[in-house]
């Protein structure tokens, strides 16, 4: 009931006298929040808000806990995303939670098809500056997957072998947005942003030496880039730059239907 056609083909059952009221109030009684237990309330209503699902994040809850939100939310969502799951937690899963996928580089339990077609046009570009920035890189790729978009993958380009980076321009070139993951000094945002004609979203990482500071200098370096059109997102926050890379493919599908309508 969170789906928008499925919302619609309701109240029209309604409006045509095909669905009492009652049973559609019966349907719609757990619309905007759901209780689990009294630890959780899952926000159902936000898929219909904002066109992505809640999302379980996993760091502070125990595996019962987790467990117990998955099998509330895949009654009403296909894919059904908790991240920051440790190998440890998963293991404890899997006996709590049946045809649970573990994508371990990016740290993600999902409830999912095997496979998720893309659902919306345009293409979503990942590059990661070095191997160490892939579990973040890896949760931006899962992430906007998950979601039903089209990702393209390039790692280890960083600045200290810019020749990696310009011998794949034609994958900046064919995305639609990038997201690029840097930790360091945080450079490659500002290259990459330097090249593309499409939106670039920064993720500092917090991978680096002691002046790094956990993420930080990347992220001053990032918020100060000489090159326009770069957004940025917190520290290590690849499951947010995904999502916003996705709502820029979202408003742009928006946009291209509102045309084709006028």
């Amino acid at each position: 009931m969170t789906d928008e056609k499925i919302l619609r083909s309701l109240l029209e059952a309604v409006a045509n006298g095909k669905v009492t009221p009652d049973t559609a109030l019966d349907s719609l009684k757990n619309l905007t929040y759901e209780s689990v237990g009294e630890f959780a309330k899952i926000d159902h209503h936000r898929q219909l808000r904002t066109g992505f699902p809640e999302v379980i994040w996993g760091p502070g809850k125990t595996p019962d806990q987790i467990a117990q939100i998955m099998e509330v939310m895949r009654l009403r969502n296909p894919v059904v995303m908790a991240t920051r799951i440790e190998p440890a937690v998963y293991e404890a899963l899997q006996s709590k939670v049946s045809n649970l996928r573990y994508y371990q580089s990016a740290r993600i339990c999902a409830i999912a098809p095997p496979t998720i077609e893309p659902q919306f046009q345009g293409e979503i570009g990942i590059l990661s500056a070095g191997t160490a920035d892939l579990p973040v890189a890896e949760e931006a790729a899962v992430t906007a997957e998950l979601s039903g978009f089209q990702v393209k993958r390039l790692w280890d380009v960083g600045v200290a072998g810019i020749h990696r980076l310009l011998s794949n321009r034609h994958l900046i070139e064919s995305a639609s947005v990038l997201i690029v993951v840097a930790g360091m000094e945080g450079a490659l945002p500002s290259v990459v942003a330097g090249l593309a004609s499409c939106p670039v979203i920064a993720v500092p990482t917090s991978i680096g030496y002691g002046a790094s500071f956990n993420g930080l200098a990347p992220l001053l370096t990032m918020l100060n880039s000489c090159a326009a059109g770069v957004g940025v997102v917190n520290i290590d926050n690849g499951f947010g730059a995904a999502v916003l890379a996705g709502q820029i493919l979202r408003t742009a599908e928006k946009l291209r239907l509102a045309s084709a309508a006028s």
